[in-house]
């Protein structure tokens, strides 16, 4: 048995709890729950008590000798950060087309010219799964840096059996192997692979006929998302694949209304999707429709930026009463970022979060985004001890000084890691 950690004397603990239940929208994702001089006491990687120092001195006074002891005076302390919404396990690199769009091409444009996601199916189908797992490991150990303990990963870079189960088990095995949380997403329908190309219909029937079901019996995933979008598959294919995903088991996710508006904020509404993601050209009617739903709005603005795009419209989504989470986009082509710190700051200054919204929407909300709720996210009595020691004193300075990494020790389960 571990020594207890006793994490004592925060400037601000900031602890997400709140007495809503699923995830925070308008006035609930500015409560942050924060405790100055606060205290976390951990056994076993479980959060035992919360609250000021004083209360919880008072309370262990006889096992304080026993508790590793972490002062956090002067600091921010928060939940380890979630990131929802990633493509991390992926095969070689992509820095030309870096270039070739600051040259004026624009995505749709690299996409057809045989770059994009099929530059990067052919360099992951070429690569071993050791290669994979290498490679991945490098972009997990730098999301630890960066204070993010929970990601979710998508498939999608092999767009046949053989690749999907690649990256998918190459997702299992790192789960295993990594401190980090990876929470699996099938994601067959990131584009239509050349070999379909024209036949578009007959892919969306190999992918629910014989894809489908062995990823559900092999249990290598959680969610299902497709990427919805004009080019790519219709709102009609969409449906079929993410409700075939549903009889076995998945929970929808989508990718919607990146490029041009085309019905995916709807379509996520309609089917009772957990989540859209991107959402940067979504109609009116979709942002009230997911509202309505209880939709999670994932929104990427590192993505926005780096496409040079205007970002989603996150003040707004936020004051329709959509809940509004926030990730990386980890990927190669479009947000090669494993900084969760500089999205919260890009959702402040591009979105227009103010700096509680952006942490909640980096944290509890990102949580509910991938059903992780009720182990991650907040710092309450029952959950799992990932802790985030910021070297800022408030959460305000936290989004105010962009661009830094700012974490000095993070915790995982109750074990320091970084």
């Amino acid at each position: 048995m571990t020594k207890p950690l006793w994490i004592k004397h925060a400037a601000q603990l900031v602890t997400l709890a709140s007495d809503v239940k699923g995830p925070r929208t308008k006035e609930a994702m500015s409560d942050l729950g924060l405790i100055e001089d606060g205290s976390l006491w951990i056994e076993d990687g479980i959060i035992q008590a919360v609250g000021t120092t004083k209360e919880l001195e008072k309370r262990y006074s006889e096992k304080l000798h026993e508790a590793e002891i972490v002062d956090a005076k002067n600091h921010l302390v928060t939940p380890g950060l979630v990131d929802p919404h990633t493509h991390v396990v992926y095969g070689g690199s992509r820095e030309r087309e870096f270039e070739m769009r600051l040259e004026g091409a624009t995505y749709m444009d690299i996409m057809n010219a045989g770059g994009g996601i099929h530059a990067t199916t052919r360099m992951t189908r070429e690569a071993t799964e050791d290669e994979l797992i290498k490679q991945t490991t490098r972009r997990l150990d730098s999301f630890l840096a960066h204070g993010v303990t929970t990601i979710e990963g998508k498939s999608g870079y092999g767009m046949n059996l053989e690749t999907e189960l690649k990256q998918l088990r190459v997702m299992k095995k790192l789960q295993e192997q990594h401190v980090i949380d990876i929470v699996p997403t099938f994601m067959g329908a990131h584009a239509v692979p050349p070999e379909y190309k024209g036949r578009e219909d007959e892919f969306v029937d190999h992918l629910i006929q014989d894809m489908l079901p062995v990823v559900a019996e092999e249990k290598l995933a959680e969610f299902n998302d497709v990427f919805c979008e004009k080019g790519v598959y219709t709102p009609e294919q969409s449906e079929r694949i993410l409700e075939a995903g549903k009889r076995f088991g998945l929970i929808p996710k989508i990718h919607a209304d990146e490029i041009e508006p085309y019905g995916g904020a709807e379509l996520a509404a309609k089917i009772g999707a957990i989540s859209a993601e991107h959402l940067l050209k979504a109609s009116e009617a979709g942002i009230k429709a997911m509202a309505k739903s209880g939709t999670i709005a994932c929104l990427l603005p590192a993505t926005a930026l780096y496409l040079r795009e205007e970002a989603a419209a996150g003040r707004k989504m936020i004051d329709e009463g959509v809940a509004v989470a926030i990730s990386t986009d980890c990927n190669p082509g479009s947000s090669p970022t494993t900084s969760m710190p500089l999205v919260m700051n890009l959702a402040c200054i591009s979105m227009r979060l103010t700096p509680a919204e952006a942490l909640t929407a980096a944290t509890y909300n990102a949580a509910c985004a991938i059903n992780r709720q009720e182990q991650v996210g907040s710092l309450e009595v029952g959950k799992q001890a990932d802790i985030v020691l910021w070297k800022t004193k408030n959460y305000q300075e936290l989004q105010y000084l962009f661009g830094v990494n700012h974490v000095k020790s993070v915790w995982k389960k109750g074990i320091k890691v970084v």
